[in-house]
């Protein structure tokens, strides 16, 4: 059984147990408090050297870091990522847009805000956050507004990775009612069966 090292309150760690979940695939959850300085101890930095969430562990011993890398993975061979090379390549664009220009910005404001408490010291990096991260939401609502999903008509590991921090964007001061087709693909998003909502991880 595949063991999940990570935190119930991350998006990334949302990411990877949704995948599971939609692939019914069985898993051990193993939590990380990284405010407590768990994912910097010898034990966590033997299964991943960067000191991050999440991390998923195979029964063979082998680890894989990064959540993208880890919904890939997999994901392989199923629906979520297409056959199709330049439909995969438009997966990764998504992938890469997520790790870049999203959540440098929508996930990291959230971790202020959330995680470390919105202390008065961070207000000038959480307000320079605003514009950027903003600008992310507009290509996604752009993109959403002709598709059903971000890559077209079908959904994708894409959809999971840009939904686990953008649907809880609003927990880092960011207002979303200027975005109706990201409001409207979230109602999508939620009717599959495979849907996880974040806080049963």
């Amino acid at each position: 059984m595949l063991k999940v090292f990570g935190d119930h309150r991350s998006g990334n760690c949302y990411k990877v147990a949704w995948v599971m979940n939609e692939l019914a695939l069985p898993y051990e959850w193993v939590d990380v408090d990284i405010l407590a300085g768990e994912s910097r101890n010898p034990e966590f930095l033997a299964l991943n050297p960067n000191g991050r969430i999440p991390v998923v562990q195979f029964s063979d011993g082998r680890t894989l870091a990064e959540s993208n890398a880890i919904l890939l993975h997999l994901a392989e061979g199923s629906p979520l990522v297409p056959d199709d090379a330049y439909q995969r390549a438009r997966v990764y664009q998504w992938l890469f847009f997520e790790q870049y220009s999203h959540e440098p910005y929508i996930a990291t404001s959230r971790f202020i805000v959330q995680y470390l408490g919105n202390p008065a010291d961070r207000q000038a990096d959480l307000n320079a956050k605003r514009d950027p991260g903003y600008a992310a939401l507009t290509v996604m609502e752009d993109a959403l507004q002709y598709a059903e999903f971000l890559t077209g008509d079908h959904f994708t590991v894409a959809d999971i990775a840009l939904f686990a921090y953008t649907h809880v964007a609003d927990e880092g001061g960011f207002d979303l009612s200027a975005y109706p087709a990201i409001l409207a693909w979230f109602d999508r998003v939620r009717l599959r069966p495979g849907f996880l909502p974040m806080r049963a991880t």
